[in-house]
């Protein structure tokens, strides 16, 4: 799944979004409003319409909960798919004044604000599923100490792919598995001078994925650092940001430790080439997986793939929200269609969701809700590393940067590491001023 800032045309839908419902007079803060009725995730709804948009891709993601909850409460759901790019498409229709009553969207504090959840969503404080959310999943969604997005799947894991056989051809095993970012490109090395494999494949001709060497390198940021870049306190371009820039640079690229068409190197190549054993490692996220998944068994899968996490300075797994995490409810002003909407999310998360994950093959977002059997290992071990996961800066940041982009640039001689920082610097505060944030 795609893991970028949003557009610059995108930000100005959504700041254009934010003064219309500021200067609309029924643009009501959506805290007010009379006090909320227990939902019933089975009473029936027959005649009751709902829309729900989606991103292409994830169009049939809601389907097994859509014609459950459907054959339970006689309700229709009809899902909208909206045009790539969605991140940008979303806000422009938002803006004309369209509104689903269900939608997908990353619960993280850098993407939610774009769809102004105070003048446009549901709060969904204190439903009955909220209790039952893991800890991390209940970090998510919420902007301001209010939750607007309901969390139906678990975000995806940032660690390290590797490919089995490269490292038994090196002599590698589990007891080799770094605990820092320094001990993964060693790793590398050991990959590169004992088989014929490259380290890492990396996906500059997708760009995306270029963001994942940087992010783990800043994993040691605690939370003051954050807190100080979201006022407008900290820099994108101070030294510990520029370094993790230049370490990827000099100490994993003009090392050889990737493969040699980095610069042009896929998503799709990267899982083609780490399952051929062409390369030893890849640095990605659960989308990977999903890639592999689509193709080979979980048999499959577990005898020529593993996984592991990696932070700087632990073997620390990392967590990354995306727009299939998070399903938010809209302010529509009919107030039978907003309790279905809270019905249809009830349903989901309640009594539906040992099937829903089930039918997905993916974790489970609750821990009395048991992982469905028959993942693959890969899986199993995200699901474990998940509750002490590091949230990446999408997690952390109020805005998200389009680093892969200037890092694009970088691997093609564009930028230097410097540079590089402060085109995300740049980025990142006319975004935060563009929003009001305070300090910038």
């Amino acid at each position: 799944m795609n893991r970028r800032a949003l557009p610059a045309l995108a930000l100005i839908c959504a700041v254009g979004l934010a003064a219309t419902a500021c200067s609309d007079p029924t643009a009501a803060d959506s805290d007010s409003g009379t006090e909320r009725t227990a939902v019933d995730p089975t009473a029936r709804l027959d005649g009751v319409k709902l829309t729900m948009w989606t991103a292409q891709n994830t169009v049939n993601a809601p389907k097994q909960v859509i014609d459950a909850f459907e054959k339970a409460t006689g309700a229709k759901v009809e899902t909208q798919a909206i045009p790539d790019l969605y991140e940008q498409n979303v806000p422009t229709k938002l803006a004309s004044g369209d509104r689903p009553d269900l939608m997908f969207w990353q619960p993280s504090i850098s993407t939610l604000p774009f769809i102004q959840p105070k003048q446009n969503l549901l709060t969904l404080d204190g439903e009955p599923w909220e209790a039952r959310l893991g800890d991390t999943e209940k970090s998510l969604g919420m902007i301001d100490g209010k939750r607007y997005a309901a969390i139906v799947t678990s975000p995806a894991m940032l660690g390290v792919y590797y490919n089995k056989d490269v490292f038994k051809r090196a002599g590698l095993s589990e007891k080799d598995f770094p605990k820092s970012y320094d001990e993964l490109l060693a790793l590398g090395h050991k990959v590169v001078d004992s088989t014929d494999a490259a380290g890492f494949y990396e996906a500059g001709g997708d760009k995306w994925p270029l963001q994942w060497q940087m992010q783990v390198q800043l994993t040691d940021l605690d939370k003051q650092w954050w807190d100080g870049l979201n006022k407008n306190q900290e820099k994108w371009t101070d030294p510990v940001v520029v370094g993790a820039i230049k370490k990827y640079k000099e100490k994993l690229l003009d090392a050889g430790l990737a493969q040699k068409n980095y610069r042009t190197g896929t998503f799709t190549g990267q899982a083609d080439a780490l399952w051929k054993g062409e390369a030893g490692m890849v640095l990605n996220v659960t989308s990977f997986q999903s890639q592999l998944q689509a193709k080979y068994s979980s048999a499959e899968i577990d005898k020529k793939i593993g996984w592991f996490p990696i932070a700087n300075s632990s073997a620390t797994g990392m967590y990354s929200p995306d727009q299939t995490n998070g399903v938010v409810a809209f302010r529509t002003g009919d107030d039978k269609r907003q309790n279905a909407a809270r019905q249809f999310l009830a349903f989901w998360l309640g009594p539906d969701y040992a099937d829903y994950i089930k039918t997905m093959k993916i974790p489970s977002v609750q821990p009395s809700v048991p992982t469905p059997d028959g993942l693959p290992q890969t899986s199993k071990a995200q699901v474990t590393a998940l509750p002490t996961a590091i949230g990446v800066f999408q997690a952390k940041a109020i805005v998200a940067p389009d680093t892969h982009l200037y890092l694009a640039d970088m691997i093609f001689g564009k930028k230097s590491p410097q540079q590089v920082a402060q085109a995300i610097q740049d980025q990142f505060a006319q975004v935060a001023k563009a929003q009001g944030a305070p300090g910038f």
